[in-house]
């Protein structure tokens, strides 16, 4: 058996493949180097980085997935003015395909840097190759190709872990349960494995990982750190949801060098929204996941960095600059820092909680959670957009959906839409004033019981999977302890901590945005407005220390200069006052 084998039921994946037409391939020749490769010649190979990428001009390239141990998959055939790459040719990750020329072909190289320009300057072919980045790495997703094969039992809270880190930043994965799935245990026997030993993640280059953290798969896989360690950005984003990505496309977009630092993977809590249905421009919806991939592609494009996986453990002054002090990674030095952590789930308190904690108790509902309940009775506990809408999600896969609210109604804190489609739809029962008082189960959780508060009676069903969704609390424990927090933990903000501007805490130089940040909006919208409104207040920021540092040690006075890359349209205003 091959551990990681070819999936003889995915197609080619040709229709992310697009051409480039004969004019666009002429403006492209500016920024490339033709050359004549033989049959047979490698152009790059799975696991590289940095990969450079090619146009056919003649003949053809094929593209293909390996296993490791000489099995290859055709994934698609490249013929004049198509071009290779996906979502890798955007950052520094490791490159999921390999691709070698099928006869003697001519082709046109397009390096990293040029490659970057091309994005910024040349609209058309930059639409072009980001859509088919973005579809490749769909396709490659779904058929599992040049992918991870994760071994463990479906119910573990680690085998879910991990599946839910690899779903999150869009890495392909095929999961073998070790309970159900007879492959498993002939993989088990030829890697003289127990089963109290996994969850395993076999990468296609044969490497066994057993039970890695989530910062050990990113590392392996080339998606964790970012490289220069002697770098100092104009800055750096701490946290990598609705806000984070918002001020990481317009930092970018307007020439400020900018490093994005995730704990754990792009989208925050928004990212594992099934549907978003009140986003503006988006009638029909757009899940969480689908929203912040687009946003992180978007900002690569314009030349954000990304350490994903990657904790900031505290922040400290260096001079006029900050050190973020990073988990298992290269201090990163920046002069401006951007706090978008969000915030952390809320639990419930109730015997057993801990021990089903992710392994039957979930903060998310999306496709892969509504997978593991598909047929079953489940359990969303909250009154909010976010529970409504998992309700709603769920419902269309779960045999039953019991919706718990702790209040005597949803108007008060779920949008008008919501209430109604829940009240209205066939498998979701609405549940008011009641609250879970017990979790029972051995290896994984089995059966449910909660109290309607008013009655006191109480129901107890069979129910292994439970959504719980009832508010958050603030990530800020890392923060330094000067920076000004009001009483649950939210970073205060604006004049309430003596700063000028909005987003501006106590500290100079350090904004919040988005959920982290006292009395803002916990929105999705609101969130993005605020990431992309604080890079006005970062330029005139910067303005004002390059012009201060440009008349000397005495010159402390704020002012705003068009030559800063990206600085608001406004006339030059010197603010000397002697």
């Amino acid at each position: 058996m091959t551990p990681i084998e070819s999936n003889p039921q995915a197609p080619p994946l040709h229709t992310s493949f697009p051409g480039f037409s004969e004019s666009a391939i002429q403006r492209l020749r500016v920024y490339g180097t033709e050359q004549s490769v033989d049959a047979a010649t490698q152009l790059f190979a799975r696991g590289d980085r940095d990969v450079d990428m090619f146009v056919v001009l003649d003949g053809q390239l094929e593209v293909f997935e390996t296993d490791g141990q000489g099995a290859e998959n055709t994934v698609a055939v490249l013929s004049s003015g198509q071009f290779t790459g996906e979502l890798d040719l955007l950052d520094n990750r490791q490159t999921l395909l390999a691709c070698r020329a099928m006869m003697k072909s001519h082709i046109l190289r397009i390096d990293r840097s040029n490659l970057k320009q091309i994005l910024r300057t040349e609209t058309e072919i930059a639409n072009t190759i980001l859509q088919a980045c973005i579809g490749r790495r769909f396709d490659i997703v779904r058929y599992a190709a040049g992918g991870v094969l994760l071994v463990g039992l479906g119910h573990s809270a680690d085998t879910i872990r991990l599946q839910r880190f690899l779903t999150r930043v869009g890495h392909p994965y095929r999961m073998l349960d070790a309970d159900t799935n007879v492959d498993a245990d002939a993989l088990l026997r030829c890697f003289d494995l127990d089963h109290d030993q996994l969850p395993v993640a076999l990468l296609p280059d044969q490497r066994l990982l057993r039970n890695p953290s989530n910062v050990v798969l990113a590392d392996a896989l080339g998606i964790g750190d970012l490289r220069d360690g002697s770098k100092t950005y104009d800055v750096a984003i701490v946290g990598a949801g609705p806000a984070g990505l918002a001020a990481a496309v317009y930092a970018a977009s307007e020439g400020l060098s900018t490093a994005v630092i995730e704990g754990n993977a792009p989208g925050g809590q928004a990212g594992t929204s099934s549907r978003i249905e009140n986003y503006l421009g988006f009638p029909t919806g757009v899940s969480g996941q689908e929203l912040s991939e687009r946003s992180m592609a978007q900002a690569q494009k314009f030349g954000a960095e990304f350490a994903i996986s990657r904790e900031v453990l505290r922040m400290s002054r260096c001079g006029t600059n900050y050190v973020l002090h990073l988990e298992d990674g290269n201090p990163i030095q920046t002069r401006t820092v951007v706090i978008a952590t969000g915030a952390r789930y809320s639990k419930l308190h109730v015997p057993n909680y801990d021990r089903f904690e992710y392994s039957g108790i979930h903060y998310a509902a999306t496709a892969m959670e509504a997978g593991l309940c598909r047929g079953q009775e489940v359990i969303v506990v909250g009154a909010g957009n976010s529970a409504g809408q998992a309700a709603l999600f769920l419902s269309q896969t779960a045999s039953h959906v019991y919706l718990l609210a702790r209040g005597p109604g949803l108007e008060a804190t779920m949008s008008y839409y919501l209430v109604q489609r829940i009240l209205t739809a066939p498998g979701i029962s609405v549940h008011l004033r009641a609250e879970i008082v017990e979790l029972e189960g051995g290896d994984q959780l089995r059966k449910v019981a909660w109290r309607d508060n008013t009655s006191g009676a109480v129901a107890t069903r069979a129910i292994s999977n439970i959504f719980v969704m009832i508010g958050a609390s603030p990530k800020t424990t890392w923060l330094c302890k000067d920076l000004a927090v009001d009483a649950k933990g939210f970073i205060i903000t604006g004049s309430e901590a003596g700063a000028d501007g909005t987003f501006a805490t106590n500290q100079p130089g350090v904004y919040a945005v988005g959920d982290v940040r006292s009395g803002s909006v916990k929105r999705v919208a609101s969130a993005v407005g605020e990431g992309s409104v604080v890079i006005s207040d970062i330029h005139r920021y910067l303005a004002a220390q390059d012009y201060a540092a440009s008349r000397g040690p005495k010159q402390t006075d704020m002012s705003r200069s068009l030559h800063y890359a990206g600085s608001l349209a406004e006339p030059a205003i010197d603010l000397q006052t002697g």
